[in-house]
């Protein structure tokens, strides 16, 4: 199945960094892994699958010849513009939800990404990068959590279409009742650090299930979805930790929609479990598409077989730079396409299914979540 006619709703992403940032083989070559390990980035990122097709596809594009050297050299003669229009083009995104606690000041701002793409870009309010800004801001431990809650009633009347909580890269998805108590003493600890060092990174566990809990409970009056990181990502997050499974007894606690991001790879079977039983929970497989590479359809075929087609969404969790984009774009389709065909062959569903499921999954889904069909 050729899915290029159809226009994707990436409803998780991260905004571009400057493309000085990649314009070497230093900066380029580390955001074809999750690992923070410079051994990686220099001796064993090129020997990865996702690497080495992302060369020689954007070689193609560009007409060169297949080498990372060539392909730079290329790209750098493009209007960068123009070139981040063209790729943008080519992979057919239509709408991006956009999560800008990634590679903080550095990365281009709603206006700067707005400006550059060629379709609507909608900002996605992410709770602990907004928690660390007003622990930084206020003296007391009521007057910040009085305004975090302010804010995050006032999301959608700020333009977010959805929360966003790393607290599985914090102190995992197990979340504790929420002592208040501890929570305030939490925060003077905190305070003491930021006193310190100027700088405070959320990771006690009391204050941030505390603050998660507290977003989750407005999230439920506004009807707002929330996402969750689940499964992996850079070596912030523990894996043991991170298993979607964990969040059980927040999703029956509460009934706004939860987003499992990147499909919990790799428990992605839990994953699917959960979206298969609770009607507010849904799964998103960005991330493990495309990091899992010729593994995809087996992945996709494990998910399709136990959850709801009406409840999968595809996203490229791109970021960085606009290639991840288009590479995320295209072995997404071929992923979907490729499980889909897979069920045709064996009888399980028809043609004009297979294309009606491939329609919601790369996007008809995602409009119906966020926006409840408008």
């Amino acid at each position: 199945m050729d899915l290029s006619s159809i226009a994707i709703v990436d409803h998780h992403a991260h905004p571009l960094l400057p493309p000085e940032v990649t314009e070497n083989a230093a900066g380029f070559r580390p955001w074809f892994t999750e690992s923070t390990d410079p051994e990686i980035h220099a001796r064993h990122v090129t020997h990865t699958l996702f690497y080495r097709t992302g060369v020689r596809w954007l070689a193609e594009l560009l007409d060169c010849q297949p080498t990372l050297e060539a392909v730079l050299e290329a790209r750098a003669a493009q209007d960068y513009t123009a070139w981040v229009r063209r790729l943008f083009d080519d992979a057919n995104i239509a709408l991006m939800l956009c999560d800008y606690g990634y590679q903080g000041e550095r990365a281009y701002s709603q206006a700067q990404m707005q400006a550059l793409l060629p379709f609507p870009v909608r900002p996605i309010l992410r709770l602990e990068q907004l928690a660390e800004t007003l622990i930084l801001e206020h003296d007391t431990f009521e007057s910040m959590q009085e305004s975090f809650s302010t804010r995050v009633s006032q999301a959608r009347a700020d333009g977010f279409v959805a929360l966003k909580s790393i607290i599985a890269y914090r102190s995992g998805l197990d979340i504790g009742p929420g002592s208040l108590n501890e929570a305030a003493q939490a925060f003077q600890a905190l305070k003491g650090e930021v006193q310190r060092t100027g700088q405070v990174r959320l990771d006690n566990k009391p204050l941030g299930d505390y603050l998660l809990l507290r977003a989750l409970e407005v999230a439920d009056d506004l009807r707002l979805p929330v996402q969750f990181h689940t499964g992996f990502g850079d070596n912030d997050a523990d894996l043991r930790s991170a298993n979607p499974l964990h969040l059980r007894h927040v999703i029956e606690r509460f009934r706004t929609d939860l987003v499992l991001l990147h499909a919990g790879w790799p428990f992605y079977r839990e994953g699917a479990h959960l979206a298969a039983i609770y009607g507010h929970v849904w799964l998103d497989l960005s991330l493990a598409i495309p990091f899992a590479t010729s593994s995809i359809p087996a992945m996709l075929g494990e998910v399709m077989g136990m959850a709801p087609f009406s409840k999968l969404m595809f996203a490229t969790d791109a970021f960085t730079m606009p290639e991840i984009f288009w590479l995320a774009a295209r072995w997404g389709r071929w992923g979907v396409g490729r499980a889909l065909e897979t069920l045709v062959a064996d009888g399980f569903m028809g043609d004009e299914e297979a294309w009606t499921t491939a329609r919601a999954i790369l996007a008809g889904n995602a409009r119906q979540l966020y926006w409840q069909g408008d």
